[in-house]
């Protein structure tokens, strides 16, 4: 049995095969997993989104002296539009202060709505920044870091995220449906966001390429993108 999944999912998932659904969510969650080793660096770049765990971590990076300033980034865009009072940047600045994080040491950048803008608006506000630590979900680090890689060549930019597991990740306002959908809109975003020049590209496996197939299959396609964009 699946930690986190609502019944409406589980009928949903009635006539699917659960232990190959859930090797092939598994084989994704490890495939996105970056975690870098942290350094001391010039700054802590926190990536908007729903999930306010991410400014956790940076709140917990900062207490352990690996730079003296946390920048959030995000206006708002997929599963934030109507999260927050306000933008994802300022969401995660009051989840930091109250992690005693003093506000002078935070920075906000309030206009992204992607993880490419995310990047990209950080560089132009970081311009001096050699070494970065950026920190977003688990699942998003592989994203997270092509994107840097390409977006911002000036800094080593190393990428970490909140320590759970896959059946901690769901939310109650992001379950274990969307989890998966993002996953895979993700893995079809790399693809895309590298043949555009958004991203360097990613080696990707014949079974994670199989374990895409079978979730696409199995009709997880909520994220994946409609159009060429970066969104």
């Amino acid at each position: 049995m699946f930690l986190h999944i609502g019944e409406d999912l589980l009928e949903k998932l009635e006539n699917l095969n659960i232990t190959e659904f859930r090797s092939h969510a598994e084989l994704l969650w490890r495939f996105h997993s970056v975690y870098d080793t942290p350094i001391a660096s010039d700054a802590i770049v926190g990536l908007g989104s729903y999930d306010l765990r991410v400014a956790s971590r940076c709140a917990e990076l900062f207490r352990k002296g690996f730079a003296d300033h946390i920048v959030f980034s995000g206006g708002s865009g997929n599963w934030t539009e109507d999260l927050f009072p306000a933008t994802e940047a300022e969401a995660f600045r009051d989840q930091a202060i109250s992690e005693g994080i003093p506000e002078d040491a935070i920075h906000l950048e309030k206009r992204a709505t992607n993880i490419g803008e995310n990047i990209r608006f950080c560089a132009e506000i970081l311009p001096a920044a050699q070494q970065v630590i950026i920190v977003t979900k688990p699942q998003t680090q592989l994203r997270a870091r092509a994107t840097a890689d390409k977006q911002w060549p000036d800094a080593n930019c190393l990428v970490t995220a909140p320590k759970h597991s896959f059946d901690d990740q769901p939310l109650a306002h992001h379950g274990y449906r969307a989890l998966v959908c993002e996953m895979v809109g993700d893995l079809a975003r790399m693809d895309a966001y590298a043949r555009s020049g958004f991203q360097t590209g990613v080696s990707v496996s014949t079974d994670v390429r199989s374990a895409f197939d079978a979730l696409v299959a199995a009709g997880f396609v909520d994220h994946l993108p409609k159009a060429p964009s970066h969104s």
